[in-house]
């Protein structure tokens, strides 16, 4: 859009918004202020707590109100403060002038309610009225707007149905159906894999640049700012620590926290190939099958998906392999299988040359100790009403162990893992999601495993905070002299972390060697996708 035709459609000017009594500070936003014009993006930068959903939620009118209130400054959106305005004023903005986009459209789409009904419902709110014919053309319009294949069928469809970068799109369309002058996108990408993230950011872009619209987009990394901002907010605690063009402040960061978010962004370099390939082999998978079938139901045929299909590796003594792939590639299947939570359907698995049953309740006290395995979210994995103490001794005291020299052991891991003794005492939900993971770590390295299996365990963390439990695992890996399996979709942390990695689609390993020779010189078209795809500057 050409420089002369734009306007001023966002302008925050020392906003303040206070938190509940008891919080961790005062204020959530303090003095904050930007302006966005109509056909800009302006990306709001930091870590969680730093209050940059806060703000988009401020100007949805969405705060949680009272406990959390504007107290100071001015929203001013096309010449109206909406911090003023009635809530019927503020319902005729939301989804028809400003728009908005979560984090997770599981939780944002009603699971009962087919496709179409979703987006019709914007349209009866903000058109009452319509025809029932103009209703679906827009609608199915609309999903064609966003790159969704064959509309007329997804319209007819559950949101459980479709895959998570499908139902990213279904956000965006319910979004853009009203073809708002304000779209507020708030962390869009964070749970999608590096190439759906790639699509949805095109996406993204492509719609701004043909409908003009001003773009707020919320996000915790550094390497989306590189490929969709104009303008750059970055936020610490509730104050803008730094502003300008995205990309004045990407090639000279003048704060150190800013400074401090750039380099924690892994940079995709292989790092020194250990001596691995000289070791004994600890793992070793052959033809390695796991299939699963849905029932058809009533005049369906029955759903098969191949998650392993005979797929073979070897983990050597102090390596750490890769397992690369997008959503549904069936990397995270395998990494169950090697700790028996799946049952695998074929193949061998053999441990120190030694056959391990498929089923871990078929494994005895010390082969469950082999392999242990570390979970995408430590809260869902870590037991609620139990303290982080009693989580951690379990394993040992079910091995056998004392409960005195559990004890001991639950708090020298705690300090090896960077948390005061006294954590032991307290529950899972008092801890960031960095310290859990930190706890997730803790207990699996009690039960004094040789294998680590780590799923995705950094993806759902601010990309600093991801970078102290890389370090971490690469300490605990060197300490205790383990061999890792790292699962993850992103190229990036693969090759930070790994001596050889293996990907995988559809089920298939489509590419396996050392790392450098893997980003280096990728023989497979899916592996070249999928370098492509990682956020760079």
């Amino acid at each position: 859009m050409n420089a002369n035709n734009m306007k001023t459609v966002l302008q925050v000017q020392d906003l303040c918004i206070k938190l509940p009594d008891g919080a961790d500070r005062l204020l959530a936003v303090q003095d904050v202020s930007f302006t966005i014009q109509s056909g800009q993006t302006l990306c709001v930068v930091g870590e969680s707590g730093s209050g940059k959903s806060m703000i988009a939620n401020a100007v949805m009118g969405l705060l949680p109100k009272p406990q959390v209130v504007p107290t100071a400054g001015q929203i001013m959106f096309e010449g109206e403060n909406l911090l003023q305005v009635s809530e019927d004023r503020l319902r005729q903005l939301r989804g028809h002038r400003i728009a908005m986009i979560f984090q997770e459209p599981m939780t944002s789409l009603n699971p009962v309610m087919r496709i179409g009904e979703q987006l019709e419902e914007v349209l009866d709110c903000h058109r009452p009225g319509m025809p029932r014919a103009e209703k679906r053309q827009r609608v199915i319009a609309a999903m064609r707007d966003v790159g969704l294949p064959d509309p007329e069928q997804i319209v007819n469809s559950y949101p459980f149905r479709l895959s998570g970068g499908q139902r990213q799109r279904v956000m965006i369309a319910c979004a853009m159906v009203m073809e708002p002058t304000l779209l507020i996108a708030d962390e869009p990408t964070t749970a999608l894999d590096v190439t759906t993230q790639a699509q949805i950011l095109m996406l993204m872009k492509d719609l701004q640049k043909r409908k003009g619209m001003a773009l707020l987009f919320i996000t915790h990394d550094f390497g989306v700012v590189a490929q969709i901002a104009d303008q750059v907010v970055v936020m610490q605690t509730g104050q803008v620590v730094e502003s300008g063009a995205a990309q004045a402040v990407l090639r000279a960061p003048q704060h150190a926290y800013t400074r401090k978010l750039i380099a924690a962004i892994p940079q995709g370099l292989a790092r020194p190939c250990s001596q691995a390939a000289q070791r004994e082999p600890v793992l070793e998978v052959r033809n390695l099958q796991k299939t699963y079938r849905s029932s058809g139901g009533w005049f369906k045929k029955p759903r098969i998906v191949h998650a392993a299909s005979n797929l073979s590796f070897t983990l050597r003594e102090g390596e750490t392999l890769g397992l690369v792939g997008e959503s549904g590639s069936g990397k995270s299947t395998v990494g169950r299988c090697l700790t028996g939570l799946v049952p695998r359907d074929g193949g061998q698995l053999l441990f120190k040359g030694q056959s391990l049953p498929a089923d871990v309740r078929q494994r005895s006290i010390a082969e469950r100790g082999q392999v242990q395995m570390v979970f995408q979210d430590p809260y869902a994995s870590l037991n609620p009403r139990h303290t982080v103490g009693n989580t951690i001794a379990a394993g040992p005291i079910a091995q056998g162990i004392g409960s005195t020299e559990a004890w001991e052991r639950t708090r020298r891991l705690l300090k090896l893992v960077g948390l005061q003794v006294d954590a032991a005492d307290r529950y899972p939900h008092e801890f960031s999601g960095g310290q859990r993971q930190r706890i997730a770590i803790a207990r699996a390295l009690a039960m004094q495993p040789q294998v680590l299996v780590a799923d995705e365990p950094v993806s759902a963390l601010d990309v600093s905070v991801q970078a102290q439990v890389l370090e971490l695992f690469e300490q605990v890996r060197k300490e205790f002299k383990l061999s890792m399996v790292f699962i993850t979709h992103d190229l990036r942390v693969a090759a930070q972390m790994c001596d050889h990695i293996a990907v995988m689609r559809g089920g298939e390993l489509v590419e396996y060697g050392l790392t450098a020779e893997v980003l280096g010189s990728p023989q497979h078209a899916y592996t070249r996708e999928l370098i492509h795809a990682a956020p760079r500057f």
